[in-house]
């Protein structure tokens, strides 16, 4: 777990199968950094083998047929999610000012994510969606409870609980992104999967830099809860609901 922490860029990459079919799509070579989902490059097949084990559990195919059942919420709590981990990480920036490369890498990180709040709400614009309250779901106050209250040790829980986030995210990707039946947002998840497969490293390593000792426990213990989180039957369905009641 002790990893040097890594640059958070999205660099054009090689993949392997995830058990999509194809390979990068490069015909379009521009800036990584585009709002036009149709000039990205996007991964077609992506080895997400080390999310699925750092996960304690797989989505199941009730929440994939729930969620293409309900899209539009799906979509609109993806944006919910991309401005809230905009939010975190900006927040994390000016209450841990200590840490020169704690900071570059929130900074990053909220441009990043700010970036793709502003492509799924360009999705829901062509889509014709308008915006609607739509509540927070339980995954992130259920794990956030658990967060220690003192420091460094509460910083180093909120950044295990962004990992888990991000994995969960990049798992949830893969699994809509292999059924949808919309080519553009199937290629966007796809694309997604280059940054938020790297993401939930990226905070390990960031947690690790600010502790003396291992932080392996604490991953073990928001694993079982992340699991229980996404695997008990929950009232609502969100991107990282649990199972659809």
């Amino acid at each position: 777990m002790n990893k040097e922490i890594k640059n958070v860029r999205l660099d054009p990459v090689d993949v392997t199968s995830n058990g999509l079919t194809d390979t990068v799509d490069t015909s379009n070579d521009v800036a990584e950094d585009s709002v036009d989902i149709a000039t990205l490059r996007t991964p077609i097949k992506v080895d997400l083998s080390f999310v699925y084990d750092f996960l304690g559990a797989r989505t199941t195919q009730s929440w994939v047929d729930a969620a293409i059942a309900n899209l539009p919420l799906i979509i609109q709590d993806h944006a919910n999610c991309e401005k809230k981990a905009a939010g975190t990480a900006m927040n994390m920036m000016f209450r841990y000012e200590f840490s020169y490369d704690l900071q570059c890498k929130l900074a990053q990180l909220i441009r990043e994510e700010m970036l793709h709040y502003e492509q799924v709400l360009d999705i829901m614009n062509d889509r014709g969606q308008d915006w609607e309250y739509l509540s927070a779901g339980r995954y992130a106050k259920g794990m956030l409870k658990h967060k220690r209250t003192y420091e460094p040790a509460a910083m180093i829980d909120v950044l295990i609980i962004g990992a888990f986030i991000e994995a969960r995210s990049c798992e949830r990707f893969a699994a809509l992104a292999e059924v949808i039946n919309d080519e553009r947002l199937a290629k966007y998840y796809r694309y997604l999967l280059k940054s938020e497969s790297r993401h939930f490293e990226d905070y390990l390593a960031l947690a690790q830099s600010l502790s003396e000792d291992s932080i392996d426990e604490r991953v073990a213990f928001f694993k079982e809860v992340e699991a229980e989180l996404i695997s008990s039957p929950d009232t609502e369905l969100r991107f990282h609901s649990g199972e659809p009641v």
